[in-house]
């Protein structure tokens, strides 16, 4: 039983630790060789360019790290990548949850640490979308305002949270809530009421957050009692009924882009070891393995 909860919480588990502290499934992942990590900086110099190319100041990145297969989902962890970012040009703002403090925090880290680790070292997926320019400046300058970012921070994580509550708040979520933010621009007020404000609006605009049907309850209460990061007390009593949750995701932040942004694309990246491979457009995603098909750009690694 406890290795069941362990792994529905590891599936609700995208965001990434910032330190290994006493909790299980805090650890650090394992480091890659020197041969692979040359090759993971290689993909991330791939991925950079074409950001520069796009001449956009800030990007949609997801990427690929718990695995979701089982709820068909790629994509675990969102952020914003920002080229006038103070840390180093498009490093991703996001919120990280800290092991150690046992506590959310938002954290700017370069492309290369956003993606080395968080993926197997022999094989990574990244999701890259960018918004028209209208939409990705607003996006651009509400993200870089700290002050504006941080009163969107919740004080309490649960890394199944209820887009609709502002009780807890998970990484994806944040990302939703500031992407509501810029462009519903809506005016910072009294911390307690910027959240209530961004859930709203979402709402008004038919976000859908992610499903994931557990399909055993027991599981769900299983899963809050021995797990500190996941939660049940804010999800309504009918989702819980039927064993369900509904949470941010980057799937769902990504589809509310493409229904509501016309203009707005998506470049899906991964690597294997031996090659990077690029697809562009919001089609079906790159296939598991990143086995090349017909529509792929292929860069070889070797």
């Amino acid at each position: 039983m406890i290795r069941v909860l362990g792994l529905l919480a590891l599936a609700l588990l995208g965001c990434g630790q910032l330190q290994a502290g006493g909790l299980r499934f805090c650890e650090p992942p394992p480091q890659p060789s020197a041969a692979q990590q040359d090759k993971q900086l290689r993909f991330i110099a791939i991925v950079k360019d074409e950001l520069e190319r796009s001449g956009q100041g800030v990007a949609l990145v997801s990427r690929a790290g718990t695995d979701l297969s089982r709820f068909e989902m790629r994509y675990s962890h969102a952020g914003l990548a920002l080229r006038a970012s103070d840390n180093t040009p498009w490093s991703v703002r996001q919120l990280y949850y800290v092991c150690d403090e046992a506590s959310p925090k938002l954290y700017d880290q370069g492309l290369a640490g956003f993606l080395i680790g968080a993926n197997q070292a022999q094989i990574g997926y990244l999701s890259v979308v960018l918004l028209p320019p209208a939409e990705a400046a607003a996006l651009e300058r509400a993200a870089l305002d700290k002050r504006r970012a941080l009163q969107l921070l919740a004080p309490r994580y649960s890394a199944n949270a209820y887009p609709f509550s502002d009780r807890y708040q998970n990484c994806n979520q944040w990302v939703a809530e500031l992407l509501a933010a810029a462009l519903g621009d809506l005016v910072p007020g009294a911390e307690a009421d910027v959240r209530p404000q961004a859930q709203a609006w979402l709402q008004a605009q038919g976000y859908e957050p992610a499903t994931f049907e557990i399909g055993f309850t027991p599981l769900l209460w299983g899963a809050a009692a021995f797990m500190p990061w996941v939660h049940n007390d804010d999800h309504p009593a009918e989702d819980l009924t039927a064993a369900r949750y509904r949470v941010s995701m980057p799937a769902s932040i990504e589809a509310f882009v493409q229904r509501t942004m016309a203009g707005a694309q998506r470049i899906e990246f991964c690597h294997n070891g031996q090659h990077v491979l690029m697809r562009r457009g919001w089609g079906p995603g790159l296939a598991e393995g990143c086995v090349a098909e017909p529509q792929d750009s292929v860069i070889a690694l070797n």
